[in-house]
């Protein structure tokens, strides 16, 4: 059973923090601010998830026009999305993190597809103004990390994260994220074996 427990944390970059750092430092506090609801013999999860062009931190776009740049910037061009993943167990006072980055290479898409795509609104609650799965736009036409991390939530590194520190998965948590996303992934082996 688990309990979704929203949390208000200041997700502001801070100068010269790196997308690596960003994304570690959120998750961890938001591990931290949910411990208050922790039960005995149970764990905080919470992640952040922020996609990157070099350095430069691409949030979620406050407006169309700030989309639409978006989307021009990561266009015909590969860039990468970081997520970190925290775990709380109960009784801890230090989160244990996990990271994963994949490279995601943009396709060519023109103006018009990122007109219309803008119009859909989809793009204003996604980092980087863009989701992979969307089923018209559809900006990546290969990629061979981790989709799971791209979506949103990279499955075999909190799998790996919560079994090192005794949680077991109790399911094939690969071969379900891989039929739930129809994506053949090339990399779960390495990831459970902590080579990725």
């Amino acid at each position: 059973m688990f309990h979704v427990t929203p949390v208000d944390v200041n997700e502001t970059v801070r100068p010269g923090e790196s997308p690596r750092a960003y994304v570690t430092r959120l998750a961890s506090e938001k591990a931290l601010a949910a411990a208050s609801t922790l039960r005995p013999d149970s764990v905080v999860v919470a992640a952040d998830t922020t996609v990157a062009d070099g350095d430069q931190i691409l949030g979620k776009p406050n407006d169309a026009t700030e989309a639409v740049r978006m989307l021009r910037q990561l266009r015909g061009r590969t860039h990468q999305v970081y997520t970190a993943i925290a775990i709380l167990p109960y009784g801890t006072t230090e989160p244990v993190i996990d990271l994963c980055m994949t490279t995601v290479p943009m396709r060519a898409y023109t103006d018009d597809e990122i007109f219309a795509y803008v119009a859909t609104g989809d793009p204003f609650d996604k980092a980087g103004a863009y989701a992979i799965q969307h089923p018209r736009f559809r900006p990546v036409t290969s990629m061979d990390g981790c989709y799971a991390n791209v979506v949103g939530l990279p499955l075999c590194h909190l799998t790996r994260t919560l079994e090192k520190n005794g949680f077991d998965a109790r399911a094939d948590v690969p071969r379900n994220c891989q039929r739930t996303l129809q994506y053949d992934c090339p990399v779960y082996q390495k990831i459970l074996q902590g080579q990725e």
